[in-house]
């Protein structure tokens, strides 16, 4: 099994963070990862994007130009990216600023309102946590106790006590994503 994965969107959205802890649940489960981010000097606010493959071979390269599923969380990443899915793969989007949604119909096309959801729950912080729910439902790549490994190993010590809210947001985006096509 090889999952190559591009998560594209504004940065401050946690799109690096997420990328980070599905490497390291990968990492959890024994499997080769490559975890590679891609960010403008604007950092907060520019756009942001990271290729993340897990496989359980050795990985040859991280650079890709067509992915088994992207996920996309602004219109600017949706307008770049969603020609890049392989034909029967899959595109992930939270519809938030989206104002052009995907139209493509070789490939299944997942919605969920991870900002929605993140601010029903009383923290926006947790939006990453959503999207990656919603992924995870979509495509169980790694298991869950290894994602949450994968949070004590990324997040500071310091932050810990946030790992049962984030927990939750696992679950709600798990509970909430939505196939559209």
């Amino acid at each position: 099994m090889t999952e190559e994965l591009i998560i594209a969107g504004f940065g401050g959205q946690g799109v690096l963070s997420m990328g980070k802890i599905l490497a390291y649940s990968g990492i959890m489960q024994d499997q080769e990862v490559s975890w590679m981010p891609s960010y403008g000097p604007e950092m907060r606010g520019g756009t942001a994007n990271v290729i993340v493959i897990v496989s359980d071979e050795r990985i040859s390269s991280p650079v890709l130009t067509v992915f088994d599923t992207a996920i996309i969380l602004n219109q600017q990443s949706m307008d770049k990216f969603e020609k890049s899915v392989k034909p029967g793969g899959v595109l992930i989007y939270d519809p938030n600023g989206i104002t052009h949604h995907p139209t493509r119909t070789d490939i299944k096309i997942y919605q969920i309102e991870g900002a929605q959801l993140s601010a029903d729950m009383g923290n926006t912080k947790i939006f990453n946590m959503v999207i990656l729910g919603a992924y995870l439902q979509v495509k169980p790549i790694v298991k869950i106790e290894n994602v949450i490994r994968g949070l004590k190993k990324s997040l500071p010590e310091r932050y810990h006590k946030l790992i049962p809210i984030n927990e939750d947001a696992l679950t709600t985006g798990m509970k909430n994503v939505v196939l559209r096509s």
